[in-house]
């Protein structure tokens, strides 16, 4: 019986959320979500269940609206670092849900990793 590409997505998504669950002692984490024609991210505290901070591709001030690609997400992630910096944010830890650490996500987290946050 062959797993569908929905099943294995599912399978990385809860296997990286209960590893940063078990680990995650308080810190914030940076949960990235990638589309077929946007990337965002948010920084989110989950003993409160609140958002903190996030960035999108959705936001008109990048001006990358309705684009997925590499410099894209490095404009995220650059910017998700300045907005958590701005908010007494230093250490979180990178959810990538159920997407591979390669390419946009990993874009993503090299600027945000440039931009000063800790993971």
């Amino acid at each position: 019986m062959a797993n569908t590409k929905q099943k294995l997505f599912q399978k990385r998504r809860l296997r990286v959320r209960n590893k940063l669950k078990k680990t995650a002692n308080g810190r914030p984490r940076l949960s990235v979500h990638r589309s077929n024609k946007n990337i965002s991210a948010q920084l989110i505290d989950d003993s409160k269940g609140v958002t903190l901070v996030s960035a999108s591709t959705l936001e008109k001030d990048f001006g990358v609206v309705g684009v997925n690609n590499k410099d894209a997400a490095t404009k995220i992630g650059t910017a998700i670092a300045e907005r958590a910096k701005a908010a007494g944010i230093e250490e979180c830890f990178f959810d990538r849900g159920g997407f591979i650490f390669h390419g946009k996500v990993k874009a993503l987290a090299d600027a945000a990793r440039e931009g000063g946050l800790k993971f």
